[in-house]
């Protein structure tokens, strides 16, 4: 009873000396993670939550810039010191998010529905808030809490069209930026994200406008808003007339900038039935219709030539029909309007090894990596390095493609356990010793292998009568498929001292594939 209350007063003095003042809203509350913490998660994931997205809009850089000189105006007048960053994601999907630290972006998606800067301004207002006022930190220390994780180790999947196949601390991004906000969160994100606007010299009715541009859209069920920017920031009516409110409390007036911003956007305005065009041949190339896609990328780069992402639309298409030298043009013509992209890199790489240039292939798999870890890549890079002989490289990296859950994390688990399964059988199968109800030593067998082994041979190790270690060895002679457990009688005993249960040690020490 007194150790539990000593726990229980250690609890106490922990929590609160996690206690600090938000810096936004002045309230005392938890702060089991640092500034610098947040910070640092920030900057650590901000590439790769971008890459997962769609990676950076490069066709117009003044579009990033302005977008950018909006935010920083903001930022000038919020509570909150910040390295903050702010940049344009090249996708269709009307979507904002922020990460700890300050690290802003928003899709292209949702800058063609918005009607003019100070719209703009109530999104990257709220965002600033999310980040300012600690949201994502509290949905992790949340987490922390509830599940007794430590920070190191909070990582999980989720969000953006290559999430599944995204691999190690990459992971973490996702899920900062995919977690749905509370109610308290979204009210607080709305009402000093429209004092900033106040205070940078915007109307603040457009943020009024903005949430009734999301109600309209929300109702016609739109599919893509409703896996972007909904998922997380849920419109309502409720929210209308909360901003409404909040609108009344401040100073009347304020910039609209209505025509400096479809200035801004006339370009991305422009090209938006190009990108209609991608959106749908990325669809028909997933439905296998390839005559379609290879038309609709065909469309795309005679609109808007200058985006790289409809030259690897037609790189993909030629990919899937075998015609790796047209899709090695493509590819090059995507890399040369935007080298950083990683799945510009990691798709060359696949059709350099098909044509046999091999080293020319790493080395774009390796860029690849660089920008944002895979299971293609790591499965691509273990074939490849396997086919030259290097089996440690390439069981390195089947191991890090056999972490995803993806069909292609499956494969490379199964070309692994080809790979290293006969030389480490014991981490593949696991053995289990005990005594029957007669008291003879029996044993079982898991096999935890994605694939099926024959040939198991095990081995016991116990403690005799006398109390001399013994070892005894066994084989099972048929094929155990994966997920399946044999039982194995050795034959030993009886035993009627069952303390031999405490010296039992059983593992495997050899076995084969079975196909």
């Amino acid at each position: 009873m007194a150790g539990r209350l000593s726990f229980v007063l250690l609890l106490v003095a922990a929590l609160l000396s996690a206690c600090a003042v938000n810096p936004v809203t002045g309230e005392r509350e938890l702060a089991l993670v640092s500034e610098t913490q947040e910070v640092q998660m920030g900057e650590e994931n901000y590439l790769a939550m971008r890459q997962m997205q769609g990676g950076d809009y490069v066709v117009d850089p003044e579009l990033t810039a302005y977008v950018s000189q909006v935010g920083q105006r903001l930022v000038a007048v919020s509570d909150r010191s910040l390295p903050y960053e702010f940049t344009v994601i090249n996708d269709s999907i009307p979507n904002a998010w922020a990460l700890p630290g300050g690290k802003i972006a928003l899709n292209r998606g949702l800058l063609t529905e918005l009607n003019n800067e100070a719209e703009l301004a109530a999104v990257l207002g709220h965002e600033i808030v999310h980040a300012a006022a600690r949201h994502g930190a509290q949905g992790m220390e949340r987490s922390l809490l509830l599940k007794g994780a430590v920070l190191a180790t909070a990582v999980t999947a989720g969000g953006g069209e290559y999430a599944p196949l995204v691999l190690g601390g990459a992971q973490v991004a996702a899920q900062l930026v995919t977690q749905k906000y509370s109610r308290d969160a979204e009210r607080e994100a709305d009402l000093y994200g429209m004092r900033y606007m106040s205070r940078a010299g915007y109307d603040p009715w457009a943020a009024v406008s903005l949430q009734e541009i999301f109600i309209r859209l929300s109702e016609g069920r739109q599919e893509n808003w409703l896996l972007g920017l909904f998922a997380s920031h849920p419109p309502s009516r409720e929210r209308v007339e909360a901003n409404r409110a909040i609108a009344r409390t401040l100073p009347a007036g304020g910039e609209l900038g209505v025509a400096q911003y479809q200035a801004k956007i006339a370009p991305l305005k422009q090209a938006e039935n190009a990108y209609a065009a991608y959106d749908k041949g990325r669809k028909a190339l997933q439905e296998g219709h390839l005559q379609q896609a290879l038309a609709l990328a065909e469309q795309a780069i005679a609109e808007e030539p200058r985006e790289a992402l409809f030259y690897a639309l037609r790189g993909d298409v030629h990919l899937a029909r075998e015609g790796y030298q047209e899709a090695l043009v493509d590819y090059n013509q995507a890399i040369a309007r935007n080298d950083r992209f990683f799945y510009f890199y990691n798709q060359r790489g696949q059709v350099k090894k098909a044509l046999g240039d091999l080293e020319s292939a790493r080395q774009d798999l390796q860029r690849s990596l660089a920008l944002l870890p895979t299971a293609t890549a790591n499965k691509a890079l273990g074939d490849l390095t396997l086919a030259q002989n290097d089996r440690q490289s390439a069981i390195a990296y089947y191991q890090q493609a056999a972490a995803s859950q993806s069909p292609l994390g499956l494969e490379a688990g199964r070309a692994l356990a080809r790979l290293d399964l006969p030389q480490n059988p014991q981490k593949y199968l696991a053995v289990r010793a005990g005594l029957d109800r007669r008291g003879y030593l029996i044993a079982e067998v898991a096999n935890r292998a994605p694939v099926a082994v024959r040939d198991i041979g095990i081995e016991v190790r116990y403690l005799d009568s006398q109390g001399l270690v013994r070892s005894h060895r066994q084989q099972f002679q048929g094929v155990l498929p994966s997920g399946q457990v044999a039982r194995l009688e050795t034959g030993l005993g009886p035993f009627s001292d069952l303390s031999v249960l405490k010296q039992l040690q059983a593992g495997a020490i050899q076995a084969q594939l079975a196909d």
